[in-house]
């Protein structure tokens, strides 16, 4: 899908007022950078930060490759969330079912230690909206599929996407058969 920089900004404008406010992970407590938390400005290639470090090898590649790219067009990819330990998954889990009211609510948004693709450096939250509505264009090209309708910041590698396109993507992580125990 082809986007003008006009709906390219109007996504962007969305995507901020709606999303990225739930899910950016900064300092989480005791847990810090060496548990997965994320500070302001880190990008694909600060290999010292280990949300970025403990990335898939192929996943960061083709996260580098596309931000590249993107710069071209002067967009800036930036991580917001990357691999994350267990420790800060859980904390995360915790402060999802606090704010939604039930584990199965907050399973929408957040998934558990053992099913997250977070975890196991799998999954990249990206932005800004900017960079989420780039991605959302021309990520398949990278083999970079957004995973879930309601989370277009996040992305995982989907290497035969650069051939037949990005898979269906559920509603929510609580719909995506993965995520069952």
């Amino acid at each position: 899908m082809k986007c003008s920089t006009a709906a390219r900004r109007i996504l962007a404008a969305v995507l901020a007022a709606f999303g990225f406010r739930l899910v950016r992970v900064q300092h989480r407590g005791a847990l810090g950078t060496a548990g997965g938390a994320v500070p302001r400005g880190t990008t694909v290639f600060d290999d010292g930060i280990p949300a970025v470090a403990n990335l898939d090898p192929a996943l960061l590649d083709a996260l580098r490759t596309a931000a590249k790219d993107a710069a071209g067009d002067g967009v800036a990819f930036f991580v917001n969330s990357g691999w994350r330990s267990v420790a800060l998954q859980n904390q995360l889990l915790r402060e999802a079912v606090a704010r939604y009211g039930s584990e199965r609510e907050a399973a929408r948004w957040v998934a558990t230690p053992g099913t997250s693709a977070h975890v196991s450096g799998d999954a990249v939250d990206v932005g800004p909206a900017e960079a989420a509505a780039w991605l959302s264009e021309h990520g398949r090209d990278y083999g970079l599929c957004q995973i879930y309708r309601n989370e277009p910041w996040h992305y995982e590698l989907r290497p035969e996407a650069v051939e037949h396109g990005c898979p269906p993507m559920p509603a929510d992580p609580g719909q995506d058969p993965r995520m069952r125990p």
